[in-house]
């Protein structure tokens, strides 16, 4: 058993399934990440939702996350520009904001299991 904290958001835009989220700057609605920049707070589940709808975000434990590129079990995760997950890599004089860490080795459009642990990477410049 893998114990999961799923919290209900509303969601400001349409958001696909297994995507990082993160907050939309509205109170607490929430939206697709899109930059390893944006501060995620966990993905969307098997469903996604629609603007106005109510997203389940996983926020906490192992969620799903779909691949936008390649990485490998352990890496940490970002979002690229849909959401997808990628290895986050450390940027001089940036903070790149990551959403956890990869279970399993992945290629764009898999389903792999992640851990969720919302972070940073801080290099100074």
């Amino acid at each position: 058993m893998t114990p999961n904290f799923i919290k209900s958001h509303e969601a400001a835009a349409d958001i696909e399934r297994y995507r990082f989220v993160a907050f939309s700057g509205t109170g607490k609605l929430v939206t697709t990440a899109a930059a390893a920049t944006d501060p995620i707070i966990g993905s969307s589940d098997t469903f996604g939702a629609e603007a106005g709808q109510m997203a389940d975000i996983i926020q906490g434990g192992w969620g799903s996350i779909e691949a936008g590129g390649t990485f490998a079990a352990g890496d940490p995760l970002t979002a690229d520009a849909d959401g997808k997950a990628v290895k986050a890599e450390p940027v001089a004089g940036s903070i790149v904001r990551i959403g956890g860490f990869a279970q399993d080795a992945a290629v764009d459009g898999d389903i792999v299991d992640y851990l969720v642990a919302p972070g940073i990477i801080n290099t100074p410049a």
